[in-house]
């Protein structure tokens, strides 16, 4: 079942490149007590992931934060070090906090698992945003497969 609007975020880990290392970053970390816009696309380095959306999000990180939002995150189903490399290409600095879900856990406790199986790229991130406040979803913005539309960064921008 997919999260919605009024669901709590779960409890659960996912892996962040620092300077010291992969770390494990705990999703009361990243959400309770901010307002955070999270975004998920099916895999760094594809073509709509690299060319639309992320690049989006680094574009509109000031005006996104302008709005009360204190992290923007992109998660996908790759590993910390695929992540941290396609922030480096993409220039996403301390704009967009890169977030691995390597085994697809966090995909798969919100419902948004998505199977491409058949494309060689096996489980992976349905294409969504997100808008938390507090670790409580408020906008769950889903997209349809092979859609881009409602979880790019400017329609998130109008939605905070």
């Amino acid at each position: 079942m997919s999260i919605k609007a009024g669901d709590k975020i779960p409890s659960g880990t996912l892996k962040h490149k620092t300077p010291d290392g992969v770390t494990d970053i705990s999703t009361e970390q990243i959400f309770s007590g901010k307002k955070v816009v999270v975004f998920a696309v099916p895999g760094a380095f594809t073509p709509t992931c690299s060319a639309k959306h992320l690049p989006g999000f680094v574009a509109k990180a000031a005006e996104i934060k302008a709005k009360g939002v204190d992290t923007i995150a992109c998660v996908s189903v790759n590993d910390a070090f695929v992540m941290d490399a396609w922030g480096i290409d993409q220039n996403a600095g301390d704009k967009v906090m890169m977030l691995a879900d390597g085994s697809a856990i966090f995909t798969k406790a919100i419902g948004q698992e998505l199977d491409r199986t058949e494309a060689g790229m096996g489980i992976r991130s349905a294409r969504y945003a997100m808008i938390v406040d507090d670790g409580v979803v408020t906008e769950m913005l889903a997209e349809e497969p092979g859609a881009f539309e409602v979880s790019s960064a400017e329609y998130v921008l109008g939605k905070l």
